[in-house]
């Protein structure tokens, strides 16, 4: 057997976000004699070491905050040069624009970009320099790739149409209920066998909204006092975070539990899961959650191909707090057996050897047409 096809994933860090999961599981699922996956990052991740155990590379590079814009491209333009790879897949939103003019110059015949957003993240600086970078897409990508229709539409715009969608599959035997789970998390957390736990999985960054979640479980504890709010996660917006807890006197109400590797696990102690982002490509923790059976409250700006027809997801506005609270109320009298039809779930196309099948057999496809 020959060489597996090397494929170099471009990614600011190999952290737990959701498209880092996403390719982790996709990474953990394919035959790996087959494909091989290296990195091109930026920073230090915690999956770093798990990838050179599966055999891996990770490439470095200092990224523009560091760089500046011409240190940045200039490390692009010289690592895709001494590096020849033959399929680069880039999972930087609209920063791909500059990895994919990099690999054009490079003679990279495969350059994916990956959309995995809806919408920009920084202030209007930041976002006129991602509007720049996102323009050289469309000029130097050979294929479209993204999580849902709406995060393809954000991305490439009129390319939209030819974009292959990658489902962010999950491993759907790890998040199947467990009672034994379920009460041994609850006594890690000390949370009594009736409390109502909410609970909350995202980074703390205004696109998650953990703000509002706040206030919406602010009102929930007054109509229900034996609540409590799990908040896993960690970013900039900490300290904003446990500002507001203490000044609605919520300390030990709300359980922030900063980044966690048992996420599977934590889903088993939760009674209902919340989720109010501003703006999602098609979020990974929300699958998590449907394959944990938890009904889910989400914001109605969020895609409808977040609901994977498991009956568990009810859509909100974001501009109706009390409305959230009304439906956490409602449904905490109604809290319904933790059971999901697991074969629908793959019909949707969400377990992930299924989608990992389906990856390598693109990757294999693209790499025999360049022989």
């Amino acid at each position: 057997m020959g060489s597996p096809l090397r494929v170099l994933h471009v990614v600011v860090n190999m952290n737990r976000g959701g498209a880092e999961t996403l390719i982790m599981n996709l990474y953990r699922n394919i035959d790996r004699s087959k494909v091989q996956f290296d990195f091109l990052t930026c920073k230090e991740g915690v999956f770093d070491s798990e990838i050179i155990s599966m055999g891996g590379k990770i490439h470095r590079i200092p990224y523009v905050t560091e760089a500046g814009h011409t240190g940045f491209n200039r490390a692009l333009n010289h690592f895709l040069k001494r590096h020849q790879y033959k399929i680069v897949h880039s999972h930087m939103d609209k920063m791909s624009g500059f990895v994919l003019r990099a690999a054009k110059k490079a003679n990279i015949p495969v350059r994916i970009a990956h959309s995995h957003n809806t919408e920009s993240e920084g202030g209007f600086t930041s976002r006129f320099y991602k509007w720049y970078a996102g323009s050289k897409i469309n000029p130097n990508a050979t294929h479209h790739y993204a999580c849902s229709h709406k995060a393809a539409e954000w991305l490439f715009k009129h390319r939209s149409g030819e974009s292959f969608i990658l489902k962010n599959g999950i491993e759907t035997d790890r998040f199947k209920f467990s009672q034994q789970t379920r009460n041994a998390i609850r006594r890690e957390l000390n949370l009594e066998k009736d409390t109502l736990v909410l609970g909350h999985v995202g980074r703390m960054a205004p696109q998650k909204n953990q703000l509002q979640l706040l206030d919406i479980f602010a009102g929930l504890n007054k109509l229900i006092a034996n609540s409590v709010l799990l908040i896993a996660g960690e970013g900039p917006l900490r300290k904003e975070i446990e500002t507001k807890i203490n000044a609605l006197n919520l300390n030990g109400k709300v359980k922030l539990l900063g980044v966690r590797d048992d996420i599977d696990a934590l889903l088993q102690a939760m009674d209902i899961f919340v989720f109010p982002s501003i703006h999602e490509g098609l979020p990974v923790t929300l699958i998590e959650a449907q394959g944990a059976g938890l009904p889910c409250l989400i914001a109605d700006t969020i895609t409808g191909e977040a609901d994977m027809g498991s009956g568990l997801v009810d859509y909100l506005p974001l501009t109706d707090t009390a409305s959230w609270i009304k439906r956490i109320v409602s449904l905490d009298k109604q809290i319904r057996p933790r059971i999901i039809d697991y074969h629908a779930l793959s019909e949707s196309g969400y377990d992930i050897k299924e989608t990992a099948w389906q990856t390598q057999a693109s990757y294999l496809a693209l790499g025999e047409a360049l022989i």
